[in-house]
């Protein structure tokens, strides 16, 4: 069997940190993996070997005992200590992290080292069987919340749902026929009906279910005159460390006595180990894709054998490249959103297409079908379709590449895109789908700024003048000039774009003739004014 490398500390954190785990203090970019899992005993001598990762279950950060702990540690190759949060992060503290090399790491307070040693372990294991769909997390192969649900359901004796934070149906148990009408309509809609969420809400069961650790009592009556409601509802909420993941909800009468309270809050644990598993599956998913993607784009050494292991290899592409207005507020998670919303609309017409978020970018490999009509007019109307579509929620914008058939054809694709998209990003176009034939005179500007910029080079001869002069005077003679000659000569809509009567536009341009030393009947003057004005000094 082929072994593939352990997990390292910097991977541990990807996947766990945002729920589980802080990095207080230390260096986590090691390449080595994490040879062990030790739970420090301060009884006990620890049995360490290299490059362990140390859990301080009885270690009291506030004690004044991590500075020698984290030194003894280091004598032992150790690649990391974690300790309950909070932890104050001393100079001695700081001090003994940068002798030592063991990075310092805070479990959050609510999460349990039951949880984080499961998940661990799992992720250590991954490098000794390889690739598999058996793991087991609490004896039920991991992630696989329909057998998490059937044994919940045997453990309460009751049928459940396994919900996320939106009320959507994740999984459900069997015996489902044994609840009422409205369990039935619930699972086969895979999503409590809106009148029921509604009325949660306004109850404030949601409220409660998120703020208390135990169960909450929902009965019929409180739902109002419905006959699809005969059985009484008990829900409790899944969490990881403060984080709520989702919420458990059986179908059952009866009092919520002691043993039915510790059964639920056993089966909320259980659930909380295989919804982080599958979280951090589809995280480790989404992140080798990314790498796959960008090792494409950037067209290096490994591209060809990224693009095999896409399923893309031996196919012709289109590249798309997508992207938010430059006007709006956005974070990772939009960028995400938008990245995630795109592969879904891609993968309804052309399942093998590719999606990932590239730096501040998200881009598409489209292989390309037997269609009518060119292959950039296909995922033209795609981006179109699907701009339509994310309106409401996501102000996307789409660039489209002309189809490479290799390697270097995708790196000239993507290029090309990003030269579109940086036109619809800088609001140089109302455009929301655009290709390089539509912008290519914008995009051409933008490239020759870029190079004015990067040699300093500034406005010279009748503009420089101009501007000089209206520095002093404030005449306005700059921005009469560009208005004329973007109204191509006429004068009156010119004086409409200013606001001014056109006799004052007429004694302007006067003075721009005599101040700037130019001739307007003159086509390579004003070719020259033109230049200047979108290149040197843009509005």
């Amino acid at each position: 069997m082929s072994q593939r490398p352990r997990a390292s500390l910097g991977r541990v954190l990807d996947d766990l940190g945002s729920t589980l785990l802080e990095l207080v203090a230390g260096d986590v970019d090691h390449p080595e993996g994490i040879s062990a899992l030790v739970i420090f005993d301060p009884l006990d001598e620890p049995v360490l070997a290299p490059r362990s990762l140390v859990l301080g279950v009885g270690v009291d950060p506030a004690a004044g005992a991590l500075p020698p702990l984290l030194r003894s540690l280091g004598a032992h190759d150790t690649v990391g200590l974690v300790v309950r949060a909070p932890v104050a992060l001393t100079p001695e503290v700081r001090a003994a992290v940068q002798e030592s090399g063991v990075a310092l790491i805070g479990l959050r307070r609510g999460a349990t080292w039951t949880q984080l040693t499961a998940l661990i372990r799992v992720m250590l294991a991954e490098g000794d069987i390889g690739v598999t769909g058996h793991e087991s997390l609490g004896g039920l192969p991991s992630g696989d919340l329909f057998a998490v649900a059937n044994a919940v359901a045997a453990l309460l004796d009751a049928p459940i749902t396994i919900e996320d934070r939106s009320s959507r149906v994740l999984a459900f148990s069997g015996r489902q026929d044994e609840a009422d009408p409205s369990r039935v309509e619930t699972v086969i809609g895979r999503q409590v009906p809106e009148r029921y969420a509604t009325r949660l809400t306004e109850l404030g069961v949601f409220r409660d279910l998120y703020r208390y650790q135990g169960p909450v009592v929902v009965s019929p009556q409180d739902l109002g005159p419905d006959d699809a409601i005969t059985v009484q509802r008990v829900a409790i909420a899944v969490r990881a460390g403060d984080e709520v993941l989702g919420s458990i909800w059986a179908a059952m009468d009866g009092e919520v006595d002691g043993e039915r309270t510790q059964a639920l809050l056993d089966a909320s644990k259980l659930v909380a180990l295989h919804l982080l598993r599958l979280r951090a599956g589809a995280d480790v998913q989404r992140r080798l894709r990314t790498d796959l993607i960008a090792t494409v784009l950037e067209g290096g050494a490994g591209a060809r054998d990224a693009l095999a292991r896409l399923g893309l290899s031996a196919r012709r592409l289109v590249i798309v490249s997508a992207g938010l207005l430059a006007g709006d507020d956005h974070t990772h998670t939009d960028l995400e959103r938008l990245a995630d919303a795109l592969s879904v609309h891609l993968s309804a017409t052309v399942p093998s297409s590719a999606v990932a978020a590239v730096g501040g970018t998200v881009y598409g490999l489209l292989p390309v079908v037997v269609t009518t009509g060119g292959p950039e007019q296909r995922a033209a109307r795609l981006a179109a379709d699907f701009v339509d579509r994310v309106d409401g929620n996501l102000h996307a914008i789409v660039a489209v590449a002309p189809a490479g058939s290799d390697i270097s054809g995708i790196v000239h694709g993507k290029a090309q895109a990003d030269r579109v998209l940086r036109v619809m990003r800088e609001g140089h176009t109302s455009l929301r789908v655009a290709q390089l034939d539509d912008v290519q005179t914008l995009a051409l500007v933008l490239e020759l700024r870029d190079l004015a910029a990067a040699r300093d080079e500034r406005p010279g001869g009748a503009i420089a003048r101009l501007m000089e002069y209206d520095e002093r005077n404030n005449a306005g003679l700059i921005e009469s000039l560009e208005a004329w000659l973007d109204a191509l000569g006429d004068v009156a809509k010119a004086a409409g774009d200013l606001f001014i009567h056109p006799n004052t536009l007429r004694y302007r341009l006067k003075r721009v003739t005599e101040v700037g030393e130019i001739d307007l009947t003159d086509p390579e003057q004003r070719f020259a004014a033109m230049l200047q004005l979108r290149i040197l000094a843009p509005r």
